[in-house]
């Protein structure tokens, strides 16, 4: 029994060990071992673009996302701004048709089909060199367009990603460990784009090449994450641009955020699960292993975190640390339901945000991993209402 417990213990937090601290290590150090690249020179002529929104309801964010595309350093004539309704029901249509004089197109869809669904039918509408997708919540810093598609300078590359930043309106946001996260992550994705890729695309500002964003891609799946596998199946590889910033407002309640996480993350699984082929490192090599590393052994740690607890019963009787790893889980457990109740955008006290936040986000990923197991699949979705930043880009761009 002794030996049971330690590997229903040793085992997840090994796994918990690997995912988060070992692989970005490795890449770090693999990373290391190379060259960095040179920084694509500017195209001599710059590529026509095609802005692609995908909207639902979105009167109280979508003037200050029009007005920030339009600010954005790039030649208008090479830019095309559509806006893909999906049947919206209050005045976000009225709000883009005033900015037709601007050149900002309307596609409105007859009904409900869902954000990948709008993302295809924009399709047979988008007529830039590159298409470059957005959400009506973000707003892109002016200077970071342009280096996002020079990346496409370089032939390999078929998904060019843009480096998210969280910010709050608030010091004391509830959420704040959203901000620890994304900035985790985009460290990470800039190590692999070192060693030749990033394995998914951020869903909030990232560009890709026209025959690669008309692959089909089911309604239920998430197009963001599918576009890096896309661009590996045909032979390009999808990379990160620092250069190229969008500020991500956070959601002002933890319980928002966990219905955004279980359906970001329950998408995302069922995405991988529909391109599972490129799993195989037999086959895909690198790209395989960042596959499971990145996703996998992070979508399982927290299952196998859950796993460790009766591992943690039977020692507890002559480990009194087990103990008190058990009293970890219960206060765990405690934080998850305080941040489910705590009141929508009610500040937080500094030391409680942090563990909260995360509280949340593993019980949220669990819920995800039981949607995907039993093939719960939506392919509508209500938006994240995140907190309307004013004014939508402040001169010289938001800052972190």
């Amino acid at each position: 029994m002794t030996l049971l417990a330690w590997i229903l213990i040793c085992a997840p937090v090994l796994l918990v060990a690997y995912a988060y601290a070992g692989y970005p290590l490795l890449l770090w150090l693999l990373a290391h071992l190379r060259r960095p690249a040179a920084p694509p020179a500017p195209p001599a002529q710059w590529p026509s673009i095609s802005i692609c929104v995908p909207v639902y309801n979105e009167e109280a964010q979508i003037r200050g996302l029009i007005e920030s595309l339009l600010a954005l350093d790039y030649p208008p004539e090479k830019r095309q701004i559509l806006v893909v309704s999906d049947a919206s029901t209050d005045g976000t249509d009225a709000i883009v048709e005033e900015y037709a004089p601007a050149g900002v197109e309307l596609l409105r869809l007859p009904e409900r089909s869902g954000k990948t669904a709008a993302e295809t039918a924009a399709a047979a509408h988008l007529r830039g060199e590159i298409i470059v997708n957005t959400d009506a919540s973000i707003r892109i810093r002016p200077d970071a367009l342009k280096p996002l598609i020079a990346r496409f300078a370089d032939p390999a590359v078929g998904v060019a990603s843009g480096r998210d930043v969280s910010i709050a309106r608030h010091a004391d946001d509830p959420n704040i460990g959203e901000a620890g996260y994304v900035g985790y992550e985009m460290a990470v994705r800039a190590l692999e784009t070192r060693l030749g890729g990033i394995i998914g695309a951020s869903g909030c500002f990232y560009a890709i090449r026209p025959e690669l964003y008309r692959a089909a891609v089911p309604a239920h799946l998430s197009r963001d994450f599918a576009s890096a596998l896309i661009a590996r199946e045909h032979g390009y590889r999808a990379v990160s641009v620092d250069e190229a910033v969008c500020f991500v407002p956070r959601t002002g309640s933890l319980q928002r955020e966990y219905y955004r996480k279980v359906r970001t993350l329950s998408r995302g699984m069922e995405t991988l699960l529909h391109k599972r082929h490129l799993l195989n490192p037999l086959r895909y090599g690198a790209f395989a292993w960042k596959l499971w590393s990145h996703k996998v052994c992070r979508w399982l740690a927290p299952c196998g975190l859950a796993l460790a607890l009766p591992g943690l019963t039977l020692l507890a009787p002559t480990a009194p640390w087990a103990d008190w790893a058990l009293g970890a889980a219960a206060l765990g457990a405690a934080l998850a339901w305080l941040g489910w109740r705590w009141p929508d955008r009610r500040p937080m006290p500094r030391i409680l945000a942090m563990p909260t936040s995360i509280a949340v986000v593993t019980l949220a990923a669990l819920h995800s991993l039981y949607r995907a197991l039993r093939g719960n699949r939506d392919a509508t979705w209500e938006p994240t209402r995140r907190d309307v930043i004013h004014p939508p880009v402040p001169a010289g761009g938001l800052r972190e």
